[in-house]
């Protein structure tokens, strides 16, 4: 798989790597911060249903090329939609359906922030099950600055991840926050460094089964056949194996696809 120094110079859509049953979305506009173009908010919806169909796929890590995570949406194609300029309604809600979808894969999702990460590109990390950040990198939501009144979906992950309180801080006074705020509020999991950023991005089996499981339980569409029949595949498999070997060995497990 690229570093993600590699791939730069020059601006591209998204760029999917697969390495066996871990995939790799990039962002890849460096010289932009990784804005998300129009264009690239198709190519990542199609993306996310391709994995999501996908049984050999794991886990998605979601990352970005240079010094930024990514800035989110093109700011100046952001006021065309909101002006209503020859743009379809569907179109006009694109960021919010993209992100939308990147919340509901079937897949463990990990955002690997390898920068800063500013406006809809937060809610977009904030959609991942987990987020990884590195040393030195800041948080800013300007959408109060910018004045706009951001979206429905956003506005829950924002509450129901961070709290009522972090939300507001953020979103009303769209000041920065520093990476070690950013673990203290639990928008991020783990602080690492640059070199180690990618590595700490893997699940194993069972997570797809408890992520769907813990999504379920908590707005009570909780499907006990279909956990049974999840549970007993990830008992016959390799994995389950291995976590035992490596449980009574008092070793960290090494799973298949990793």
């Amino acid at each position: 798989m690229p570093d993600q120094n590699e791939i730069g110079g020059q601006s591209t859509a998204p760029v999917v790597t697969v390495t066996d049953s871990r995939a790799v979305v990039r962002l890849n506009r460096p010289c932009e911060h990784n804005r998300l173009e129009p264009a690239d908010l198709a190519v990542l919806r199609e993306t996310f249903d391709r994995f999501d169909a996908d049984p050999s796929i794991r886990v998605l890590v979601l990352t970005g090329t240079g010094k930024s995570f990514s800035s989110g949406f093109h700011i100046g194609a952001l006021a065309d939609r909101l002006a209503g300029k020859d743009v379809a309604d569907e179109d006009r809600n694109a960021f919010e359906h993209m992100v939308d979808r990147l919340e509901a894969l079937r897949v463990p999702t990990i955002a690997a922030l390898n920068g800063s990460v500013y406006g809809g590109a937060t809610d977009l990390a904030l959609a991942c099950d987990f987020r990884i950040g590195v040393e030195g990198m800041r948080l800013l939501m300007p959408a109060s600055r910018l004045g706009i009144v951001y979206y429905a979906s956003g506005i829950r992950r924002y509450v129901t991840r961070l709290g009522v309180a972090a939300a507001k801080k953020l979103f009303l006074t769209a000041q920065p926050i520093d990476a070690a705020e950013m673990l203290r509020i639990g928008y991020l999991d783990e602080i690492v460094s640059a070199a180690d950023l990618m590595n700490r991005a893997n699940a194993p089996l069972a997570v797809v089964g408890l992520k769907r499981a813990i999504n379920e339980a908590a707005v009570g569409t909780l499907d006990r056949d279909a956990l049974g029949t999840v549970r007993a595949l990830c008992a016959a498999s390799a994995d389950h194996a291995e976590g035992v070997r490596a449980w009574t060995e008092k070793r960290a497990p090494v799973f298949a696809g990793r």
